[in-house]
């Protein structure tokens, strides 16, 4: 089995790289993101494809057609002036490859970070998965050297290793970075599958304002799916959410709190009417060759995949050039939870209640001497005790403070936010003023309650009430919330819960 030659490498650098090599270290003012042309994009699917032809019809993970890959994008992004590294580990008793490449310049302290899987599956050469996009962020990268692209941001793009068995290469990746590694990368984009034949136009769901059950991403995902999708409303296409589900690369950077984004155009799925009839073509798979020998050069939607490409570049210019500081647009969302998925709240440390603890839970109904304690939720919420226990007192809150707390968010700066919550406090008369129910903003070492509402020694039945706080005084900060709930006395019978928290910019 044959690697590409190196004059093939070679052949491909001129015909791409149509400026001066130095300019790669030259500043040039920012400008608006060029068009790639999809005709470079397709010149690198043909040379992954003739990597897979000649090293058994795959370039799979521990097989010589993968590395012969890895080969053919480091060769190209080391002549255009990127600063590359070839990550080594191990997985299956097999060696498998990550690169990652530098542009020089920017604030390294705000990296955005671009990437998609290299791999193929062992079944074929995996063109448009995920040949297409592997190619399309190397013609993006390509085209960042081409103009000297010099913005605000530091850029560092990634191709990945055996993403088909498992996200092995992309979680090494993660795996191997400091925590001030992972907190200096602002923002990933991830590529994978942009050029299906039945295509649709997917966004992954940023603040889940799509609703279709797997909740938001880190703060800022929103941004990123937001800008996405600027672009394809300028060029007249409708596009769609769709879940982190946990099936690329975006995994990894997710579960370590870092905001992500991308374009997926699908996979083995069926595309329905309804989505024929907003993006055309069939009510058939939108990627027959999915995982297939036949996933081949001839496996390519070229209308998407330059739509795709062309998004990509937006996406890059604008977030990069931006320094990640642009506030979302009024009326935005900014950060949200519903609770349907964890997104990383954890319990309080120094809490002193002996029960009925703040959980994400599915509630169930209790209720006392006909006071309903505890709403029945058809999905999951913060709730103190979230099972009903033997009787009404068996899951409340005993014994002092319990506390539940956010992920971090970093909040944009200017005025006009506002936090919403949806939430209730339940006591019966037992209760006293002492007892209560708050939200507190973390900030630093600083902790300040932002709503309290006390309870009274009367029956008080358990009942949804949204709620607003102005954050406008933490704009600009990276703060989290604090839900905490408290029985200060020895009988008293508390329960809270609280759903749907929400902060906007207005």
């Amino acid at each position: 089995m044959r690697a590409l030659p190196v004059a093939g490498v070679a052949a491909l650098v001129a015909g791409l790289i149509a400026v001066p090599l130095s300019s790669a270290g030259s500043a040039a003012p920012l400008a608006a993101a060029p068009d790639i042309p999809v005709a470079n994009v397709k010149a690198h699917l043909t040379q992954l494809q003739s990597i897979a032809t000649a090293n058994g019809g795959n370039r799979a993970h521990g097989r010589s057609g993968y590395l012969a890959s890895v080969t053919y994008v480091k060769g190209l992004l080391d002549a255009a002036g990127f600063t590359t590294q070839q990550q080594s580990f191990t997985y299956n008793g097999a060696t498998g490859y990550n690169l990652i490449a530098d542009w020089p310049g920017g604030d390294t302290g705000n990296t955005l970070m671009i990437g998609g899987h290299l791999d193929s599956v062992t079944a074929g050469p995996g063109i448009n998965d995920n040949g297409s996009g592997s190619a399309a962020n190397l013609e993006v990268a390509l085209a960042v050297a081409r103009s000297g692209f010099q913005p605000a941001r530091h850029l560092r793009f990634g191709w990945w290793g055996a993403e088909e068995l498992g996200l092995r290469g992309s979680t090494a990746y993660v795996n191997s970075l400091s925590s001030a590694q992972k907190a200096a990368i602002g923002g990933y984009l991830n590529f994978d599958m942009v050029g299906s034949p039945n295509p649709g136009y997917f966004l992954y769901d940023g603040d889940n304002s799509d609703n279709t059950g797997s909740g938001p991403g880190p703060t800022g995902s929103a941004q990123i799916e937001q800008t996405l999708a600027d672009y394809f409303t300028t060029i007249g296409v409708p596009t769609r959410g769709t879940d982190f589900d946990g099936r690329s690369d975006y995994g990894p950077f997710i579960a370590a709190g870092i905001p992500a984004g991308g374009i997926f155009t699908g996979a083995e799925g069926r595309k329905t009417a309804a989505q024929v009839q907003l993006w055309g073509g069939t009510a058939t798979t939108f990627d027959p060759c999915y995982h297939a020998g036949c996933d081949t050069t001839s496996n390519i939607n070229d209308t998407a995949l330059d739509r795709n490409s062309d998004a990509i570049a937006y996406a890059v210019w604008t977030l990069a050039s931006t320094g990640g500081s642009t506030p979302p647009p009024t009326g935005s969302t900014v950060w949200s939870d519903n609770f349907d998925t964890a997104t990383g709240w954890t319990a309080g440390t120094a809490d002193t209640a002996t029960a009925g603890r703040f959980e994400r839970g599915i509630a169930a109904a209790t209720s006392s001497n006909g006071v309903t304690t505890q709403l029945a939720a058809g999905s999951n919420e913060l709730v103190t005790g979230a099972s009903a226990g033997s009787s009404a007192g068996a899951n409340d809150v005993d014994g002092g403070l319990t506390t539940i707390r956010s992920p971090s968010i970093t909040l944009p700066s200017g005025s006009g936010l506002t936090l919403s919550f949806a939430w209730y406090l339940a006591h019966l008369n037992n209760a006293t003023s002492a007892d209560y129910f708050r939200v507190r903003v973390v900030s630093g070492s600083t902790s300040t309650a932002v709503f309290t509402q006390n309870a009274a020694a009367t029956d008080k039945a358990a009942a949804w009430t949204t709620s607003t706080v102005d954050l406008s005084g933490y704009a600009g900060q990276t703060v989290r919330l604090e839900i905490g709930a408290a029985d200060t006395g020895t009988a008293s019978l508390i329960e809270a819960a609280v759903d749907n928290v929400t902060i906007t910019r207005g």
